[in-house]
């Protein structure tokens, strides 16, 4: 079965994998057949993707009403679904500005149906690694004024970037570009279990054909933080950042998690 668009959907995609666990109905049988096999092996992964999301929420909120941000360039956005940034952001004030980015042409495709009427808001297809073709590109330079502070948004995504590539770097890059006052927000999966590790890293690198980094430590999570000067509570599981009591409830089990935080760039 081939997607309309020219996709291949027959190869799971991590954005429409994403899209499965979060209950959204842009995925297809390839995703979900995929989740449900990773399920059996870190079962907590539905329960680690709503917390997931409910951190996202929770760190565009804060850094809009707390911080005064109005300008977001989230990378490796995946599908649009309940409570987007745009959405939080533009709660707090109409005209916050989000671009969104993602190498996905559904993600893309999907996206610009539903923002074409929102003047304030692009989606970009771009991979998030190709920090100058973001920054240079028509939807940034026309939403993104480079006077004002920005937060760009790398969530549950990092684990999508293999070694190779360095994401340590990638972070470095994308805070060189952003104007002073501005933040970043990162996260990514990790484990203290060698197996788990091992096993995710190679299912998904074989699911998606490549598409796909590592889980890792806690310490290399540290490392990307680097350029950041960090918001109590600092680095953490991210159910535990500034938790609300009507976020969903925490992982039961812990084979694995989200870990990461908020930071304002260092001058």
């Amino acid at each position: 079965m081939d997607f309309p668009y020219g996709v291949d959907v027959n190869t799971p995609s991590v954005a429409r994998m994403y899209d499965s666990l979060l209950g959204g109905k842009d995925n297809y049988p390839a995703d979900r057949a995929a989740c449900e096999a990773l399920l059996e092996h870190v079962p907590s992964m539905r329960e680690l993707a709503l917390n997931n999301r409910e951190f996202l929420r929770r760190a565009v909120h804060t850094l809009s009403s707390e911080y005064g941000i109005r300008q977001f360039i989230d990378h490796g956005s995946g599908l649009p679904t309940q409570e987007n940034v745009h959405e939080i952001a533009q709660r707090v004030d109409p005209s916050s500005r989000v671009v969104y980015i993602d190498n996905d042409p559904i993600v893309r495709r999907i996206g610009g149906l539903l923002l074409e009427r929102n003047a304030n808001t692009a989606v970009l297809e771009e991979d998030m690694r190709d920090t100058e073709r973001i920054f240079a590109s028509d939807p940034v330079r026309r939403l993104i004024d480079p006077s004002e502070p920005v937060a760009a948004l790398f969530v549950s995504v990092l684990h999508c970037i293999p070694d190779s590539d360095r994401p340590a770097e990638l972070i470095a890059r994308v805070a060189d570009k952003l104007p002073p006052g501005s933040a970043m927000v990162v996260c990514q999966l990790v484990s203290d279990s060698p197996q788990v590790r091992g096993f995710v890293t190679d299912f998904m690198a074989e699911q998606t054909q490549g598409h796909w980094g590592r889980v890792r430590e806690k310490s290399d999570v540290t490392d990307f933080c680097a350029p950041l000067d960090l918001v109590h509570p600092g680095l953490v599981e991210v159910s535990t950042w500034r938790p609300r009591h009507d976020d969903v409830p925490a992982q039961q089990t812990w084979e694995w998690e989200e870990y990461g935080g908020v930071g304002f760039v260092k001058r």
